[in-house]
């Protein structure tokens, strides 16, 4: 019988590899894993954690000008972005702790390395020069935001990992891409002074969510100041003084201070020595694997943004506490990607979870929908001419609730408890058969009784 120096060893320290590290260890194996940057990944330490921080930040601008119409005089405001930078640090600093001490409580080695593949069961530390052995590997390198080398001046631009340590914000910002980073990234900016343009090479912001839901961000943004020019894309950067000329693919040209792209997130492989273990990749070098993450070599598994599957924090760690249960727990355990909620922070935001409109006309044969696009109670007196939007989209042969969309505040935290009803599958009988929490904005979801029918120019459409 093979002798191996771990059960288990899993690069990469995100939140999807910690947790299948952790719950490996919590099952009986001993497991190592090997993180080269900052234990946490994407999500903790240059994504979803000090993103939201950063939203939070850039909703105070509009917090103070709505208090007016509540009676307060909040006075002259000022923003400080050092203090926002350096206040996320210290917190990205605390959640990384905490990680790496529930690592080491489960009894995971750690090493603070880069590694790569040998063989099917050998893992090359660079760092420390060594090589260690595993009878399982779970690759978990995540992902990094793609960059148009293509573009004459690219390397003027930024990314979203820049993007949370700048030295001070520009005066104003050319954001390249229309998906839920660019669209996130431009409400900060905007939110925080920034004079702020999206440019895209398609016709509409968010086209993978449901449509009335990317309507409504493009007319909450327009209504804002956000300019949004389509049908674009960069044809050159170039430094002129203290600014950038961004020349767009139509001739337009466009000066700022600085430029961003958002077109996109390419999977961490190319170090990882993949075809040394024959692992199999993707075109686009996302690592291909099974219902069980398993990838075409046995012992090797990957799971999170490096398998280009559904790229959400929550998702990868279910997909690796689902490894451990296979591999560690004698329970084989696929991941479920059905009715899997998830949220734009976009100012406001967007919550969603299952079918949108689109996809439910293709996979169902009747479908009714339910919308309601009404004025906040809050902005009442704020003044704010901003509308909330809630449509659900039901099976009609079932009555069954397929799909949920919200557009404006607190959205994600409503549409995070409607995932669990959707996820039993609840009917719109049940949403109608239950009482209404009076004066909220979620009562809509269980209040709404008549079928919306498109208009004639819709229908047509």
């Amino acid at each position: 019988m093979a002798s191996y120096d771990y059960d288990l060893f899993v690069i990469g320290g995100g939140s999807g590899g910690v947790r299948t590290a952790r719950m490996s260890a919590i099952y009986g194996a001993k497991v190592a894993i090997a993180e080269e940057y900052r234990m946490g990944g994407t999500c903790v330490i240059r994504g979803c954690i000090p993103k939201k921080l950063f939203v939070y930040a850039s909703n105070f601008s509009e917090t103070f000008e709505d208090a007016a119409g509540f009676g307060w005089d909040v006075g002259e405001a000022s923003f400080d972005w050092k203090t926002l930078v350096a206040n996320k640090d210290k917190e990205i600093d605390r959640l990384e702790g905490i990680y790496t001490s529930n690592l080491e409580k489960a009894g995971v080695e750690i090493f603070e390395d880069s590694a790569s593949l040998v063989d099917p069961h050998s893992v090359h530390l660079k760092r420390e020069n060594k090589t260690v052995t595993a009878k399982y590997i779970v690759i978990a390198t995540g992902g990094h935001p793609r960059r148009q080398y293509d573009v004459k001046g690219h390397e003027l631009a930024i990314t979203s990992n820049e993007a949370f340590h700048l030295n001070e914000l520009p005066e104003r910002i050319v954001i390249a891409g229309a998906g839920y980073i660019a669209v996130e990234f431009a409400g900060i900016f905007h939110g925080l002074g920034v004079d702020t343009t999206i440019i895209y090479r398609g016709a509409k912001i968010l086209r993978e969510f449901d449509h009335d839901l990317s309507d409504a961000v493009e007319t909450a943004y327009r209504a804002k100041g956000i300019r949004i020019l389509y049908h674009q894309v960069f044809q050159e950067l170039a430094r002129t003084g203290d600014h950038i000329e961004v020349t767009t693919s139509t001739g337009e040209v466009l000066e700022t201070d600085m430029v961003m792209f958002c077109v996109g997130r390419d999977p961490n492989t190319a170090p990882l020595d993949l075809e040394k273990a024959g692992v199999k990749v993707d075109a686009y070098g996302g690592i291909e694997v099974n219902e069980y993450s398993q990838t075409n070599v046995e012992n090797i598994y990957a799971i999170g943004d490096v398998t280009r599957r559904m790229q959400l924090t929550p998702v990868a760690i279910q997909e690796g506490a689902a490894v451990a249960q296979t591999l560690f727990n004698g329970r084989p355990t696929k991941f479920d990607y059905k009715d899997v909620p998830t949220a734009v922070f976009s100012h406001p935001e967007i919550g969603t979870v299952g079918f949108t409109e689109a996809e439910a006309r293709e996979s169902f044969a009747n479908i009714d929908i339910y919308k309601s696009t009404f004025r906040p109670l809050f902005h009442t007196l704020s003044g704010r001419d901003e509308k909330m939007l809630m449509k659900m989209i039901v099976d009609a042969d079932s009555d069954r609730v397929i799909g949920c969309h919200i557009f404006g505040k607190d959205a994600a935290e409503m549409a995070q408890l409607a995932a669990v009803a959707i996820k039993m599958g609840a009917t719109k009988a049940d949403f109608d058969a239950t009482t209404a929490l009076h004066p909220s904005a979620a009562e809509e979801l269980v209040t709404m009784r008549e079928k919306w029918k498109p208009q004639k120019a819709e229908a047509a459409e």
